[in-house]
Formats: structure tokens, C-alpha cells, sequence
């Protein structure tokens, strides 16, 4: 009787262990943060749904979060920053953005994305312009991008565009008179890889050595700034015209599917916005969390949201909501993978 009752009392114990253990653990709010790569009104439409998805893939993990806020930072150094602060828990981005503020070890990459590959790699800017060599995805899954040089419609911009694909070399000078918009210089692909192509194929010069420059918030104002022939040179990722395709000929007055404001142009964007330079490649965007809250900051959480968001990406919905970042996946990531992003951000500082 001694037996079954010490027996009982073990399986009792063993099924309260099992519940405890099965027990969700609850989380009253998590931050997430995109850097506007895109218009933030594109970003916040095309992720909407990403708070519900996330909350059920969570809870699998055995995480119960009450409210997931998605915001857009006003700028990439913004994001760092309040991701630093511990004010957003988990931010997308980029490698440049991310060596930055992964210096003093106030975030720490725990995915990478990759994305669909583009059927054009080649170094030769020519091969990427007009109708021709429109620019298409491949079903080849890519762990790095690059950024392109494009000469805008604008008077000048024509006269660039039409050196380069004569198979003739610009020069130092033809830059320098050109008026260019880049981004801040946490940008990989907004400003710290156009800065190693100029140092490469200039004697060391950097994009701060050219005479006209205005930097900008995102690409879209640097989209509208090429339509309206306001500058002369922008600088995107590879596949920007693809995002900017239909709103480059819709009326100003429109939008397209995605929330762009239409540019008002007449002819393509493949025609109208002639690459002149193509950089190295970029590692692919991160996802990182903030080293600031240990209640996200720990090994049990960051292995639920690595598991968590691989399996939202993994879904049709989700593929489209991650579509508005050109993500197609994510893989598990480690610091290690971004020194090179260390390397290519010391060089432009």
C-alpha cells in the first residue's frame, strides 16, 4: 500500500512539473522596429498582420505576448539607437547599421535574411539598363546584395548614362559636377558601399569628397527626387527598381498597390534610370535584438524568435508580409558573420 501510494504521489508530482513546465511564460509587450528602407506607410500596410502571426508562433515556442508594436524609425541611426536604449526589443537592420551599433555590443544579430537572387550579378553597369536587361528575381535563395550608382532622367543624368553605356569610363570630374542623393552613412547600400566603389575606382575618394551631395531619409524620397530630375545620381539596391517599377509611370495623384506614391514618368524606369556603377557585395539585412532588456535579451527568448519568426516567413502570408524587405527566409545568424560589414564601415569612417 506503501508502494502505490509513494507511486501516486510521484505521478501526481510528475503532472504538476509537466504543467509548470507547459506553462507559457507572459510578456505584457515586445517593440519591433523597421529602418525606412521603404516608405513607412508601405511598411506598416505590409506587415499589419505580422503582430497576430507572431503572437501564435510565440506562444508555440512557449511565449504568451499580449501586444506586439511594429513601428518604422525616422531614420537607421534612429532605430540603433532606441534599440540601444532598450526602448525597441528587436530591430531589422542592416549590416552597416548593424556593425555600428554592434561596436559597443548594444545589439546583437540573431537572424540574417536571405532573399530571392536577381538574374543579373554582373559588375558591368551596362548590362543592367534598358527594357532589355530589366532586372528579374530567380528562385536561387542569396545571402548578400549589392548596391547600384544610377543616373537619374535629369539633363545631366542623361549625359552620364549615356557614357557609360557607350562602354566609356567616367571620370573623376564627371562625378563631382553631378548633384548626388545617398543616405546616412549607417546605410550599406545608401552610403557606405558607394563610398568603397568610389574609393576603389577613384584613387581613395569617398563620397564626402564630392561637391554636391544631399543625404536623404530613405529610398523613396531618393526614387522621387530622380523622378522630379531634382539630382543628377542616386544610390539603391540592386533590385529598387523592381520595388519602384509601377509607381515611376503612375499619375502623381495615384498610389500603387503598395501604398507608393506614383512619380508621374512617361517611359520605364529600366530606361530612365541607367546604372553607371555596381559595388561588391552587401551581407544580407539582419534581424537584432537589443542587449538593454534581459527579459529579451536571453537565450530562451532569442531561440523562440529566431524558431518564431523562421516559421512566419515560412508561410505564403508571411512571405508576402516580409516581401515589402525583398526577405524570402532568415537563417541563424552569429556576430561573426558581419565583420566584414565592421570592415567596409571603418574604411568610409
Amino acid at each position: 500500500m506503501k508502494k502505490l501510494l509513494t507511486l501516486a504521489l510521484a505521478v501526481l508530482m510528475c503532472v504538476f512539473a509537466i504543467a509548470a513546465v507547459a506553462e507559457p511564460v507572459k510578456m505584457d509587450k515586445l517593440t519591433l522596429q523597421f529602418v525606412p528602407s521603404k516608405d513607412a506607410d508601405v511598411i506598416i500596410t505590409g506587415t499589419k498582420n505580422l503582430p497576430e502571426l507572431l503572437k501564435a508562433e510565440l506562444l508555440k515556442e512557449g511565449y504568451d505576448v499580449q501586444n506586439i508594436d511594429i513601428s518604422v524609425g525616422v531614420s537607421y541611426e534612429a532605430t540603433g539607437e532606441a534599440m540601444a536604449a532598450g526602448t525597441i526589443d528587436i530591430g531589422w537592420l542592416p549590416g552597416g547599421t548593424y556593425a555600428l551599433f554592434s561596436a559597443d555590443n548594444e545589439v546583437e544579430v540573431i537572424l540574417t535574411a536571405t532573399r530571392d537572387g536577381l538574374s543579373n550579378d554582373s559588375e558591368d553597369p551596362t548590362t543592367w539598363n534598358g527594357d532589355a536587361n530589366k532586372t528579374l528575381p530567380t528562385d536561387e535563395q542569396v545571402i548578400f546584395y549589392r548596391s547600384l550608382i544610377y543616373a537619374t532622367p535629369s539633363a545631366y543624368g542623361k549625359e552620364l548614362a549615356a557614357k557609360v553605356n557607350a562602354g566609356e569610363a567616367l571620370t573623376w570630374e564627371d562625378l563631382n559636377k553631378a548633384n548626388w542623393a545617398v543616405l546616412k552613412n549607417s546605410s550599406s547600400a545608401g552610403y557606405i558601399y558607394p563610398t568603397l566603389w568610389l574609393q576603389e575606382h577613384y584613387d581613395g575618394k569617398k563620397l564626402t569628397d564630392l561637391d554636391n551631395v544631399v543625404t536623404l531619409a530613405g529610398y523613396g524620397e531618393a526614387f522621387a527626387q530622380a523622378a522630379a530630375e531634382a539630382v543628377d545620381i542616386i544610390v539603391c539596391y540592386a533590385d529598387g527598381r523592381r520595388d519602384y517599377e509601377n509607381a515611376w509611370q503612375l499619375p502623381t495623384d495615384s498610389a500603387d498597390d503598395t501604398g507608393k506614391a506614383g512619380m508621374g514618368r512617361t517611359d520605364t524606369i529600366w530606361n530612365e534610370l541607367n546604372v553607371i556603377g555596381v559595388t561588391p557585395g552587401i551581407y544580407n539585412d539582419t534581424v537584432s535584438i537589443t542587449t538593454a532588456n534581459p527579459e529579451v535579451y536571453n537565450p530562451e527568448f532569442i531561440k523562440a524568435m529566431q524558431n518564431a519568426l523562421i516559421n512566419v516567413i515560412n508561410t505564403e502570408e508571411g512571405k508576402e508580409i516580409f516581401s515589402v524587405y525583398s526577405h524570402a527566409g532568415y537563417a541563424v545568424a552569429q556576430d561573426s558573420d558581419y565583420d566584414g560589414a565592421r570592415a567596409a564601415l571603418k574604411a568610409v569612417q
